[in-house]
């Protein structure tokens, strides 16, 4: 969340948008660590908000895994993780290729 808050910063100067953040209520992103961080993020131009508990139909990510299960994996079987992750990727990949819409990928560090 550091990393996007430093790009939501740099949005911010640019153009004077803030950078909304969506979130459903997991426990992750509602702990004391991240609690601490809200105000900075804010100054920084990010903000967050979150998804009523329980409402998976607000959550638009529920809607993008349906699409993906649908048309991307649909009858495919893996060998393993990661080729269930690579196929993950590739569907979203080719989902904002037909979409036209950009995709970021970035990794959290889970240490």
């Amino acid at each position: 969340m550091d990393w996007l808050a430093d790009k939501a910063a740099v949005t911010l100067e640019q153009t004077g948008k803030l950078t909304v953040i969506v979130q459903d209520n997991g426990p992750l992103h509602l702990s004391g660590l991240v609690r601490k961080q809200w105000e900075r993020w804010e100054q920084e131009g990010l903000s967050i908000f979150f998804l009523p508990k329980y409402c998976s139909e607000m959550n638009p990510i529920e809607r993008e895994w349906h699409q993906l299960k649908v048309y991307e994996l649909i009858g495919r079987m893996f060998e393993d993780e990661y080729d269930l992750a690579t196929a993950v990727m590739n569907g979203i990949q080719a989902r904002s290729v037909r979409g036209d819409y950009e995709v970021e990928r970035f990794l959290f560090n889970s240490a």
